[in-house]
């Protein structure tokens, strides 16, 4: 059996392996993880950033989900509500985040566990894009961005992805 310092370690080479030069904010994901707290990732399309998330969930073993937040998103595309309301998303999105669980048609359902909410958004000055409310920032336990890749990261990345490299799933064991 793998000691903590061991799978955080492995867990750090296999999300390496997919995403390249962004060893502080895989340290950053999984320090946020850790803590059970929820991370932004801010950056401009094209950086990564569902990349990460998706590589963290698969090296967890862990499923992802991927919810594109649009103007016309309603509580059933978080919750699975089985009626359509009125878009009140953002407080399930809180719940979610706050409480660890959704709740639908009046019954409670608590969330699997590890449970962490990976919300990507390009900068706020792209068309489309909108602030999110001080209510929703105050859930997010980092704040991070990955950056542009160097030229040397760009190289590493066409070398690497010239096959495919999958992260391997389930290093908890």
């Amino acid at each position: 059996m793998l000691n903590p310092r061991q799978v955080i370690t492995a867990l750090k080479q296999n999300i390496g392996k997919v995403i390249v030069g962004k060893d502080e904010v895989i340290e950053l994901l999984l320090i946020a993880m850790l803590c059970k707290g929820h991370v932004l990732i801010e950056d401009v399309p094209g950086t990564g950033k569902t990349t990460l998330a998706g590589a963290l969930a698969k090296s967890l073993d862990c499923s992802f989900n991927r919810i594109q937040f649009t103007p016309d998103v309603v509580p059933s595309d978080v919750t699975g509500f089985t009626n359509r309301t009125s878009p009140k998303t953002q407080s399930a999105l809180l719940e979610v985040m706050e409480e660890y669980q959704v709740t639908v048609d009046g019954v409670t359902h608590p969330l699997p566990k590890p449970f962490m909410v990976l919300a990507t958004q390009n900068p706020g000055e792209f068309v489309g894009t909108y602030p999110l409310p001080e209510a929703q920032m105050d859930r997010f336990f980092l704040r991070i961005s990955m950056g542009y890749p160097t030229l040397e990261e760009e190289m590493a990345v066409l070398e690497r992805f010239s096959g495919t490299v999958k992260p391997q799933a389930s290093l908890t064991a």
